[in-house]
């Protein structure tokens, strides 16, 4: 027998001995959480939600209650229609973030479908329309109440109502903006609950840290959603698009992957801290390329 042919028999016989590579295992593959705040199909938070199920999760979601005299049930419907489809969905319940037998509620029935859970998505904000119309000065007292404790305490409420029931390790994350950082003419009252939910995350993030669970915010630069549509984000897709070093906008996709990102093991060591997915926006100290444009209509 040659030489080569002794060759070709020994790599001939390493190659069928070798295993077949290991199926590499999903990012979320036995992880169990809740999802609170998906309203329908361009919620940021449905966008993380997709990205947890597709790298095998399991979720709970809830819904804004339903009116009473609504009997075609519109917002469970809206998210029934994303959820109901998808294997990892495993509850769908209404809950008011601003009642606390709906919180208790939701988490028993959490703890009763998972026992422990590794993630908890908060994405929840609300304020008057009014009030949000107005001067920041002139937020009726009765608004500001109802807005700081829509979209500020409910991160407290529901963070402390799955204290029990996190897994050592886990992950909370919450939704907020640059306005709460920055002035953003516009903003107004919502501006002010943002820098008081950073705040906020911050403490939780020392009182979970404790527990061995991490707390962090996610600040998505202007995407087309319910509340985006009412804080203006029209105008400030274009402005964004000129300012950003990227100079775009960010995606549905971008937001939901780095959401994802924050709840996973993936972070396991990233705790306190705001993740800004803008394009670079939050970064610029002035008007950039968008000076350029200025100039353009300046001549």
């Amino acid at each position: 027998m040659s030489v080569l042919e002794t060759a070709a028999m020994m790599f001939t016989a390493g190659q069928s001995n070798r295993t077949k590579p290991k199926r590499l295992k999903m990012q979320f593959e036995g992880k169990k959480g809740l999802i609170i705040g998906v309203a329908n199909d361009h919620s940021i938070a449905w966008a993380i939600a997709q990205e947890i199920l597709k790298q095998g999760g399991k979720c709970g979601f809830t819904h804004l209650p339903d009116r009473a005299d609504d009997e075609k049930q519109r917002n469970r419907r809206r998210v029934a229609k994303l959820t109901d489809p998808e294997d990892g969905a495993e509850f769908l319940l209404p809950m008011d973030a601003n009642n606390d037998d709906d919180i208790r509620t939701i988490f028993e029935h959490t703890e009763k479908t998972f026992g422990k859970i590794d993630f908890l998505l908060h994405s929840i904000a609300f304020a008057d329309r009014d009030d949000l119309g107005r001067e920041t000065m002139h937020t009726s007292r009765s608004g500001f109440k109802l807005a700081m404790e829509s979209s500020v305490f409910s991160l407290l409420a529901v963070t402390a109502a799955a204290e029990p029931i996190m897994n050592p390790g886990g992950s909370v994350l919450t939704m907020t903006y640059y306005g709460g950082e920055k002035c953003v003419p516009g903003y107004n009252v919502m501006g002010v609950c943002k820098a008081a939910l950073d705040a906020s995350m911050r403490y939780l993030a020392f009182d979970m840290g404790a527990r061995g669970v991490r707390v962090n915010a996610l600040s998505a630069g202007p995407i087309r959603t319910l509340a985006g549509r009412a804080a203006g984000v029209e105008e400030m897709l274009t402005m964004y698009e000129h300012m950003a070093p990227m100079g775009r906008n960010v995606t549905h996709e971008e937001v939901g992957k780095s959401g994802a990102f924050l709840l996973s093991d993936a972070s396991s060591g990233i705790s306190g801290e705001i993740l800004h997915v803008d394009g670079g926006y939050h970064a610029m100290g002035s008007p950039g390329r968008l000076l350029d444009e200025i100039k353009k209509q300046t001549k």
